[in-house]
């Protein structure tokens, strides 16, 4: 089941550019399921919402890339603020040269 979430992270947007291509350089995540990634600054910080294939891939890619290249990032400092998760079921998905989510 197409699987979806929105994260506020309540951290500079320097941090989100430097870990998508932490992320980017580690391994393709179009490859591991994911299906749209869009990242934007907010006035506490930067969003990220995400939609994958299902929600085992994007738990999957987590722990196998997005939290390494956090914890390398970081120096193994814990965050400052939690970020705020929102998951949801996707409808109505349409991507260009794909077919359609149900």
């Amino acid at each position: 089941m197409t699987y979806g979430f929105l994260l506020d992270i309540p951290a500079p947007i320097e941090v989100y550019d430097a870990l998508h291509a932490e992320i980017a350089r580690r391994k393709d995540p179009t490859s591991c399921g994911m299906l749209v990634h869009v990242g934007r600054p907010t006035p506490e910080g930067f969003q990220v919402i995400e939609l994958w294939e299902s929600k085992e891939q994007q738990e999957r890619y987590y722990a196998e890339v997005v939290e390494p290249a956090m914890i390398q990032l970081s120096g193994e400092q814990p965050p400052s603020a939690e970020p705020v998760r929102e998951e949801f079921e996707p409808r109505g998905l349409i991507i260009r040269g794909a077919q359609a989510a149900v």
